[in-house]
């Protein structure tokens, strides 16, 4: 069974794959090819997130690592998203799904980084304990 953010955040890129495939050919090598890269970076980065488990030590601070370069990944898609409809690269309203949609993944995002760290928390504590 995949994340909840696994699943939008494939949603989200297969949009932006679908909403610039019909962009003008000026902004091809620049605005779309960002919008592009930043989509797949932020979905690369959560999937490698994903098969870091939690074992604690050097897996752990690999994983949150790559939670927030996905975090920030989906910041820059949202900026340079807002750059091209400014450019009229890709409309008003395919924008605000990108916005909408961004927003969802980002909050799912934080949401696993808090739930990871909850967990980390806890599994310390039964450390600390002798609870295992």
């Amino acid at each position: 069974m995949e994340l909840n953010v696994i699943q939008k955040m494939r949603e989200l890129c297969e949009y932006v794959l679908t909403v610039t495939h019909k962009s003008p050919k000026e902004f091809r090598f620049t605005l779309t090819e960002k919008l592009h890269s930043y989509a797949l970076s932020a979905m690369e980065n959560i999937l490698r997130a994903n098969e870091l488990r939690m074992d604690g030590g050097n897996r752990a601070m690999r994983r949150k690592e790559y939670q927030l370069a996905a975090q920030t990944d989906l910041k820059l898609l949202g900026y340079m998203s807002d750059i091209a409809r400014s450019q009229k690269c890709i409309l008003t309203k395919q924008y605000e799904q990108i916005a909408k949609r961004t927003f969802e993944c980002r909050n799912l995002l934080g949401a696993w980084v808090k739930s990871d760290a909850k967990r980390a928390s806890c599994a310390s504590i039964k450390d600390i304990d002798g609870v295992n």
